[in-house]
């Protein structure tokens, strides 16, 4: 695949994402009861904020900077969802298989766009995690909700999962479209997987503290 071809690709991998992002911003809007103003804040800032800080890391051109078309889209998608989301029933689900899709968009979007860059598969594996998590993380924050990075559920190894198996194809010489669509499935099956199940990584679990007797008789020894 020429390079002239893949440059519309990811511009299109980039307004899907922005687009995902921005309807799950709207979305919490609608559950904190925001008026349409504030749906378009949060949608536009979700949709727009992993890109952001992936381009300013990189040192490159804002990506809605260069296409203010994206901004035009979160701000569409924003205030359709200002109308319709009450015929949802479970804003709660839709929230989260709609962030599915879209951190493996933008997954893939930001580790391509490393690779374009020279960064090397590494740097461009975080910058691609980078992508997916700032913008989620803007919207709870902003919006109130307990942060999606900080439950026990699976997405940032979901998320690093797809941007290794991106990296890897493209190493190997699959070619882009292919390393993407290994990318966007391996990111989402595992965060659908985890959603599904509930599944999450080990976690830290604290252990009691030494009591001053075995304090003592270790530094005896």
């Amino acid at each position: 695949m020429t390079i002239e071809t893949l440059i519309p690709l990811m511009a299109a991998v980039d307004l899907m994402a922005a687009i995902v992002f921005a309807v799950t911003g709207a979305l919490v809007a609608s559950r904190k009861q925001m008026d349409i103003i504030g749906f378009m804040w949060l949608g536009t800032v979700t949709g727009v904020g992993g890109g952001t800080v992936r381009d300013l890391l990189l040192g490159v051109p804002v990506f809605w900077v260069e296409d203010p078309s994206l901004v035009v889209a979160c701000l569409i998608a924003a205030v359709a969802v200002h109308f319709t989301s009450h015929l949802v029933q479970s804003r709660y689900t839709l929230i989260l298989w709609l962030d599915a899709a879209g951190m493996a968009l933008v997954t893939v979007a930001g580790t391509a766009k490393g690779l374009d860059n020279d960064t090397g598969p590494l740097v461009a594996m975080v910058m691609g995690v980078i992508t997916a998590a700032v913008g989620g993380i803007i919207r709870d924050i902003l919006g109130q909700e307990p942060s999606i990075i900080l439950r026990r559920e699976i997405y940032v190894t979901a998320s690093l999962a797809g941007a290794g198996a991106y990296a890897v194809a493209d190493n190997v010489g699959a070619g882009r479209l292919t390393a993407a669509l290994c990318g966007l499935a391996v990111a989402f099956v595992a965060r659908g997987l985890a959603i599904r199940f509930g599944w999450s990584m080990p976690v830290f679990r604290a252990r009691p503290g030494r009591t001053p007797e075995e304090i003592e008789r270790d530094s005896n020894q």
